[in-house]
């Protein structure tokens, strides 16, 4: 009988070990290495068999000579999941979402198998029975013409009804259920996440079929398994939002097919996700009675530009050391913008605690809001409300200078599509830039203290 071979992983980072250490040389966490066993023979690893890449060997070709023929996406019923993708579903690509339990992954990726047309979609599931998956159809009413079911956590089984059914998708919920019979280690460890995701990517590779692989998170919120599974498919999603919000984002992190700064927001019901497809109306809250403290500003997450509200509360500090709290927003940059206003615009907010807010819970790190951050933290300061038909669109430097930003023309058709009625830019943005054509008032500025003055 051959002697068992073991080995020692870093549950953080997938680094691989001959011993134990107490710390990972990789990622310098504690204590996070444990046993697995590999596998006791060197099988013939025929997880997915393919009939010409066993016998034929490659050989290196001119980049000139290689075929490429341009493929059309695959478009789902999902604007907002096609424009996170890029444009649509690519033919052999893996994509991987992540997000926290109950936020919606499960009913998102059930939602896409009904609603594709024509196409026959193989949705397996190891965490759930098919009366269970055949219940939440019925609560999402939609009717799929070809969404098959498969309740399997075995991969070798899986293959064998993949080469039955030939499906154009394939859906995995999830991938730390699947279990390889090449790996002796328990389902759901390092080593059977990293086999089983090599061979769902050697599939769709070789059969140019889509894979969407949903992944459990750990409570640091990243993706749980080896950090090599990030690297290995094309895509990672992440689905974000919190539990007791309607509201969901969703988030690109990798993207081989398109850009990594897309955004998808969609709305909880009891019926499924609905998308959202205009959110600035929900960005901006609905007030009957203008405050001070509230300012609106444009930001784009994409392709997309969005509008919206910060919100800022200053007030005399209770206790010796005044506090710096933002929710949304990077708190450095918020003491710089502090001190900018206190040097620059004359406030004494070294005496004030000073709580900033980024509605519907985003996070914004375009520094393209920083004069809205600035007004709104000036309204509340003075007590004086900011008209709710002004929106801001600029970042400010340490010496007070509004300074230009990028894409300012989708920002400003944003704003006059929502019908504010004035736009704070900088003056650097108007060069190339045809006010003409907005009926919207453009008022560019080059320093902190012309603005102030043209609002208060």
């Amino acid at each position: 009988m051959a002697k068992t071979k073991t080995t020692f992983f870093c549950q953080s980072c997938g680094y691989q070990s001959p011993k134990w250490l107490g710390r990972c040389p990789s990622c310098q966490q504690w204590n996070t290495f444990v046993e697995e066993i590999l596998e006791k023979t060197e099988p013939s690893k025929g997880e997915w068999k393919s009939s010409t890449s066993t016998k034929i060997s490659n050989k290196p070709k001119l980049l000139a000579e290689v075929d490429f023929e341009a493929q059309p996406r695959m478009l789902t019923p999902d604007k907002e999941l096609n424009r996170v993708l890029g444009g649509g579903i690519v033919a052999g690509s893996l994509v991987l979402i992540g997000g926290e339990p109950g936020i919606g992954k499960s009913t998102l990726m059930l939602q896409i198998a009904l609603g594709l047309r024509g196409k026959r979609v193989l949705y397996v599931s190891g965490e759930e029975s098919e009366q269970q998956i055949k219940m939440r159809a019925e609560r999402l009413e939609q009717k799929g013409a070809e969404c098959y079911l498969l309740c399997e956590t075995s991969t070798q089984n899986i293959f064998k009804q993949i080469e039955n059914l030939e499906p154009d998708i394939v859906i995995v919920d999830s991938i730390q259920t699947l279990h390889s019979a090449f790996i002796e280690s328990s389902a759901g460890s390092i080593s059977q996440v990293r086999e089983c995701t090599a061979e769902l990517m050697k599939f769709a590779k070789e059969t140019a079929t889509p894979v969407f692989l949903i992944g459990h998170i750990t409570k640091e919120g990243t993706l749980a398994g080896p950090k090599v599974l990030e690297h290995m498919v094309d895509t990672v999603l992440q689905f974000e939002g919190d539990r007791h919000l309607a509201y969901r984002i969703l988030r690109t992190t990798k993207n081989r097919f398109g850009s990594t700064s897309e955004l998808g927001i969609y709305e909880m019901l009891a019926t499924g996700l609905r998308e959202v497809s205009n959110p600035s109306e929900i960005l901006i809250s609905q007030r009957e009675e203008t405050l001070s403290g509230v300012s609106i500003g444009a930001t784009m997450e994409g392709n997309r530009p969005l509008l919206i509200e910060v919100q800022s509360l200053v007030s005399p500090a209770t206790y010796g050391t005044p506090q710096r709290s933002s929710t949304g927003f990077d708190s450095k940059r918020l003491n710089m913008l502090l001190a900018v206003l206190e040097k620059r615009g004359g406030f004494r907010l070294s005496t004030q605690d000073v709580f900033l807010n980024i509605t519907g819970g985003l996070r914004i790190e375009d520094p393209a809001i920083d004069l809205a951050v600035c007004c709104s933290v000036a309204s509340s300061y003075e007590d004086i409300p900011i008209s709710p038909k002004i929106c801001f669109a600029a970042e400010v430097g340490l010496g007070g200078e509004i300074r230009a930003i990028s894409r300012i023309e989708n920002r400003i058709s944003e704003a006059e599509k929502l019908g504010f009625e004035t736009i704070f830019i900088s003056r650097y943005n108007l060069k190339g830039l045809q006010t003409s054509n907005f009926k919207i008032q453009i008022k560019a500025m080059s320093k902190l203290d012309e603005v102030f003055r043209a609002i208060f």
